[in-house]
């Protein structure tokens, strides 16, 4: 993730899509059997749309593909314990005079310094956190007021709403601190409690000393219950603070994918999605062991992005285009090919390929920034004569 939004890279703008988009004409029939297996439709050459449709009615919709914000599926708060752990005490005792009596104050001065360190441990997971909560809540408090900037449109690269993310990109590096101090702090707690466990056998053992008073055995049993309530209470600690590295990294992991989403929205100025890594994936089909190249001309892609002006930008459609593919078929992968226009010869072909497939990388990395696992892309070249620009060819497998 890039440390700062302003740092954005110019996008494309996607000049035909083969895929059923509510905001656009495109028409069903034109991919959809290809998924469903109909090989007849296959054949079916993909419907194109010019540019400034596509990019009009996306804009004007202002509708994620979803039927949500993008703050409003995953962005929870992450549900932290509110458990509060006290020391159970250590009750003093009077010298018998006896070896045994010796060993007992000892192993009570053990267990007073391990119940100061359960009260420290205490003391830093509430103050963690609460540093998780505020950061965790401002970060929401900018995602929402970008998400409704977005909704009802705006201009690319809006300062306000850089502004906003870079803010909203520091809380959440915020969240991510906490975590790092909530498993330092786990560390620390498992040590003490593996101390808190080597005291109480200490004291069980010391029954069978010899030479005890019944004074000695008495303040050892009372001895022995406050160590064993202490190894409790450290156990439940160490149980929610589990859980509480748990969900903050669950929220953290999915906010990062989100807010690189948002990063993309925010440099085109119109609400795009959730980040399609929030989504539940089945297992990557294989790649075709021929390579996706051959595919040019032979199926219809789910999307055809020409790259015949600067600054296009094509995120929306495809992600929308992505996004229904995996609601469909949640195993489906993606073959990126650039198709590069012939040249007169062989080497200046060549050469158009290699500028090509640059254009196919940047689709590439959108849609990594979208969420979407490098495990289901491929990236390869080819040349067509059916192109008369460098054009990016999606197929779905």
């Amino acid at each position: 993730m890039r440390s700062k939004l302003c740092k954005f890279r110019s996008t494309a703008s996607i000049l035909a899509v083969s895929f059923a988009l509510s905001a656009c004409s495109f028409t069903e029939d034109a991919l959809w059997p290809s998924i469903t297996g109909d090989d007849e439709a296959q054949a079916e050459a993909p419907i194109e749309e010019a540019v400034d449709g596509v990019t009009r009615a996306a804009a004007s919709s202002a509708i994620v593909p979803d039927g949500s914000s993008p703050v409003q599926d995953s962005n929870a708060l992450p549900l932290l314990g509110t458990s509060f752990f006290e020391s159970p005490g250590v009750t003093p005792g009077q010298p018998t005079g006896t070896a045994v009596g010796d060993r007992i104050e000892r192993l009570r001065t053990d267990l007073t310094r391990l119940q100061a360190r359960l009260v420290h441990h205490n003391k830093m997971l509430q103050a963690q956190r609460g540093e998780a909560r505020k950061s965790a809540a401002t970060y929401q408090t900018q995602i929402a007021a970008i998400s409704a900037r977005l909704q009802v449109g705006t201009t690319p690269g809006n300062p306000i709403l850089v502004n906003q993310w870079n803010t909203a990109q520091g809380e959440l590096e915020n969240v991510s601190n906490s975590i790092s101090q909530l498993n330092s702090l786990g560390s620390e707690a498992s040590n003490t409690a593996a101390l808190s466990a080597f005291v109480l056998d200490s004291a069980r053992a010391t029954y069978e000393l010899r030479g005890a008073l019944e004074e000695d055995h008495r303040q050892l049993g009372v001895l022995e219950d406050e160590a064993n309530q202490t190894v409790v209470i450290l156990d439940r600690l160490q149980n929610e603070l589990t859980e509480d590295i748990i969900r903050t990294q669950n929220f953290f992991t999915n906010e990062r994918s989100n807010l690189t989403a948002l990063q993309i929205a925010v440099d085109s100025g119109e609400i795009i999605g959730n980040s399609l890594n929030n989504r539940v994936f089945g297992l990557p089909v294989p790649p075709s062991p021929n390579g996706a190249a051959g595919l040019v001309g032979r199926q219809a892609p789910l999307a055809i992005i020409r790259f015949d002006q600067p600054n296009i930008n094509y995120e929306q459609a495809l992600y929308t285009a992505i996004n229904q593919t995996l609601e469909a078929r949640p195993n489906s992968a993606f073959d990126v090919v650039t198709v590069a226009p012939p040249r007169n010869t062989v080497g200046n072909t060549a050469l158009a390929t290699s500028e090509t497939r640059k254009y196919g990388e940047d689709v590439l990395r959108s849609l990594t920034n979208l969420g979407l696992p490098a495990n289901r892309l491929t990236l390869s070249s080819t040349s067509n004569p059916g192109a008369q620009v460098p054009e990016v060819h999606i197929y779905v497998r």
